[in-house]
């Protein structure tokens, strides 16, 4: 049963006229929509990779702009005698892999920190200074995810480390 204009009431015959209209004009192309921040088009939490030149050649890259300046602050204080060992990107494994007694393959658990160093302790009472282990993370509010918080916990827990977030 096919339904005339005519038989519609005026606001209706006003609607199916302008759709009739649009359904014969020909179509521009529309420009698409920008990728959100995240989906390759940029950042998931909008920050800036950075790169900084090392003095023997060649050069690191820092997911922030953030974290790039805390390696500055950190070269300088290792350049001044206040910290040593200073490594980038350290890998700490907190669970090992495994198979299940099914056969099914487990991955390892593993947190990779943005810095790790050794700072001196004041003197004890015998005068001997001693080195601690420094383990830290640049972080802000929106990279304190879940995982990581958990991660964390574990860290700590296994090797006695706490993370030191900056």
């Amino acid at each position: 049963m096919a339904v005339r204009i005519e038989d519609l009431p005026p606001w209706a015959q006003a609607q199916a006229q302008r759709k009739m209209a649009e359904q014969r004009r020909p179509k521009a192309p529309s420009s698409p929509a920008p990728p959100p921040a995240w989906a390759g088009g940029g950042e998931k939490y909008h920050n800036v990779r950075t790169r900084r030149t090392l003095e023997g050649g060649g050069t690191v890259d820092f997911d922030s702009k953030k974290e790039a300046r805390r390696y500055d602050e950190l070269v300088a204080m290792l350049q001044a005698g206040q910290i040593r060992e200073l490594k980038l990107q350290p890998q700490f494994t907190i669970q090992e892999a495994f198979t299940t007694p099914e056969g099914r393959r487990v991955r390892a658990i593993r947190y990779q920190a943005d810095f790790s160093y050794e700072r001196p302790t004041a003197p004890d009472v015998t005068g001997e200074v001693h080195w601690l282990k420094v383990v830290e993370d640049v972080k802000s509010r929106a990279t304190k995810t879940r995982v990581y918080e958990i991660k964390k916990k574990l860290l700590q827990e296994k090797f006695g480390i706490e993370i030191r977030e900056v």
